[in-house]
């Protein structure tokens, strides 16, 4: 089975979802279907950037595998070989994870 291919276009990046542990609170383990899906990530492709009137393209300060936070609600879920991911805009990125 080969690997599909994919480049955003612009100022999208293509997240990954980093899943959490399973989670335990007063000794009550919490089911997938009740848990609130991750807002971290990690990015997997960047696009070449934004661009201006003039056609100046500016690089995204995002790269491939940095480590990302986002909102709760941002970005579109796609799947690409029955992995499933995220397409954002650079703007939605609240921040980069250091570790």
């Amino acid at each position: 089975m080969s690997k599909t291919s994919f480049t955003p276009l612009h100022d999208r990046i293509l997240v990954r979802r980093v899943e959490e542990g399973e989670s335990i609170r007063g000794g009550i383990i919490i089911p997938d279907s009740a848990k609130e899906k991750p807002q971290e990530g990690e990015v997997i492709s960047v696009g070449k950037g934004k661009s201006n009137d003039e056609g100046k393209v500016f690089p995204l300060d995002v790269k491939a595998g940095d480590t990302i936070l986002f909102g709760k609600y941002s970005g579109t879920e796609i799947k690409l070989d029955g992995e499933e991911y995220l397409i954002m805009r650079e703007e939605e990125v609240l921040g980069i994870v250091k570790k």
